[in-house]
């Protein structure tokens, strides 16, 4: 007896989820887009960001206000006498709320990194239908990275889905797919991650990549068309203006769009606007804080943007002169990560067209992949290197930066038999280091440089490897990488953002933040790696 109404409270439980999820699924796409921080303090944004009021700047774009005046309430406050910043700030703004049903501690130490990360996943799930502050609402449940990381995250989703894929957790999964759809609905776009600060961006597009895994479970015809209208939202985002920049001279940069020497579109990260960060304001205006030209400071604001946008925030790759930041040229550059990612969104499209019995769109979108990959061979294959770099239409060449972006066109099967031959060498030779694959071979300070290497790069160089037949390198990278994490593990009792592969066990460094544990997509890789173990 007991059992039964057990059961049916949990049955019940699960009914009101459902619907409360359907409920914001539905109407919550109807409601104003939420103003940025930027917009809605004015200088106090400025003023608590530039005098570190709180340290680390994402902490107060993250509170949450208690009102609706307070740019007004403090545009005539600061004038007073004896005005206090951190008392306006404790008095008008609070904490967010936590989301979590697994609050306080962490689990007991596991004996195994495998093990602390099924552990883990319950304390990195949140629940977040309400709008809080910055913080959007999305209908499902979700995992966040971790650390001061509090949010669903666009490309770090996919890496934890496979983790969540390998615990067998796909009604989480499921969800998360589905708020990234919400979104697409909503705003038009996947932003960086859901806050409204990030509104102005998105990431690496790997929401394709997300359908793929998704239709393993729930079968390819279903799977496709549920999201067919998703994914051509998200092809909208990324090609709008291709009208206007198709009748412009060749090479020509337009929105997030770059019109190549053969006429053909491929695609730059970018940002809706040229402001400083409100997360890394401070940082931001330190870095712009010689150039005296309003004009070249907005540009240099918009390239930090479209860099945040491409995930690698920041690297080598897209500055000028290797080690100084303020010669970031994002923008420059037909990426070709994004390209790969939005070759596969085209062939993706193409297939469940193909799957709807739609015979002449598909052959419309597998006729544009195939012009992408075409191109891509043709300009982003640096024959000097022997590797594929970005494109920099300022040079009308290659950008000859030689990083791990490089093999996303053997992620994404672009790649001719004799480049993947080049590449695998390379790999073996410059970038295999004793705990993995280190991200560039430049040695700059900034965290997607040597000697960092990340959990999201060594899945794509592993698989990437894995389609062309180069299994023994791909095993070796993947027992490197699984050792870095362990020995990290085993020293810290944590699972970490990025880490430092020249000397396994110890701790990535650089950037603009503090290493953070965690951590979604390593917690996702490590797990999906352990999983699936070693290919013949």
């Amino acid at each position: 007896m007991f059992r039964r109404i057990l059961r049916k409270k949990q049955t019940s439980r699960r009914h009101v989820e459902k619907v409360k999820s359907t409920y914001v699924a539905v109407a919550g796409t109807l409601g104003r887009t939420p103003q940025s921080p930027e917009d809605s303090y004015g200088d106090l944004l400025k003023d608590v960001q530039v005098t570190q009021v709180l340290g680390d700047g994402k902490r107060f774009v993250d509170m949450v206000p208690k009102g609706k005046k307070i740019k007004k309430q403090y545009e005539v406050q600061r004038q007073q006498a004896g005005f206090s910043l951190k008392d306006f700030v404790d008095t008008n703004f609070e904490a967010q709320p936590i989301l979590n049903k697994k609050s306080g501690s962490l689990p007991a130490t596991a004996a195994t990194a495998r093990e602390h990360i099924r552990q883990l996943w319950p304390y990195l799930e949140r629940t977040n239908r309400k709008q809080h502050g910055s913080l959007l609402a999305l209908p499902y449940t979700y995992v966040v990275p971790g650390g001061r990381f509090d949010e669903q995250f666009y490309w770090d989703s996919y890496f934890i889905m496979l983790g969540l894929a390998a615990d067998d957790k796909w009604d989480i999964l499921l969800g998360m797919v589905r708020n990234h759809a919400y979104m697409l609905r909503k705003y038009g776009r996947i932003p960086n991650a859901s806050r409204s600060y990030f509104l102005s961006r998105s990431q690496p597009p790997f929401f394709a990549q997300m359908i793929i895994l998704l239709a393993k479970r729930r079968g390819r015809t279903r799977t496709y068309a549920e999201f067919l209208p998703y994914l051509l939202i998200e092809y909208r985002f990324w090609t709008h203006g291709r009208r206007e920049a198709m009748k412009q001279s060749t090479p020509t940069l337009h929105n997030r769009l770059v019109r190549m020497p053969n006429g053909a579109l491929l695609g730059r990260y970018f940002d809706d606007r040229h402001t400083p960060r409100p997360e890394m304001s401070r940082e931001d205006r330190q870095t712009a804080q010689n150039i005296s030209d309003e004009n070249a400071k907005e540009q240099l604001y918009l390239n930090l943007r479209a860099g945040a946008e491409s995930g690698w925030d920041f690297s080598s790759r897209w500055f000028r002169v290797a080690d100084e930041i303020q010669s970031i040229q994002t923008t420059n550059m037909a990426a070709i990560d994004l390209n790969s990612m939005l070759y596969t969104l085209e062939s993706t499209i193409a297939e469940a067209y193909t799957l709807i019995k739609q015979p002449l769109l598909a052959t419309s979108f597998r006729k544009a992949a195939e012009r992408r990959a075409e191109t891509i061979r043709r300009y982003c294959w640096d024959e000097s290197e022997r590797f594929f770099c970005d494109y920099d239409t300022s040079t009308y060449n290659s950008s000859g930066r030689v990083t791990l972006a490089g093999l996303f066109p053997l992620y994404t099967k672009i790649a001719t038999k004799e480049q993947a031959a080049f590449l695998a060498k390379r790999i073996e030779t410059d970038f295999l280091k004793p705990g993995g694959l280190v991200t560039t071979l430049v040695t700059s300070g900034q965290q997607w440089d040597a000697p960092n290497g990340w959990a999201p790069l060594q899945w794509v160089a592993i698989h990437g490897l894995r389609e062309y037949g180069y299994h023994e390198l791909a095993n070796e990278i993947r027992r490197r990488w699984l050792l870095a994490n362990d020995l990290v593990y085993a020293k810290y009792q944590k699972m970490i953002e990025k880490y430092n592969v020249v000397h396994p066990g110890e701790l990535g460094g650089g950037g603009e933040y503090e290493v953070q544990d965690g951590f979604g997509w390593t917690n996702g890789v490590y797990a999906a790696l352990d999983d699936e173990g070693e290919k013949q």
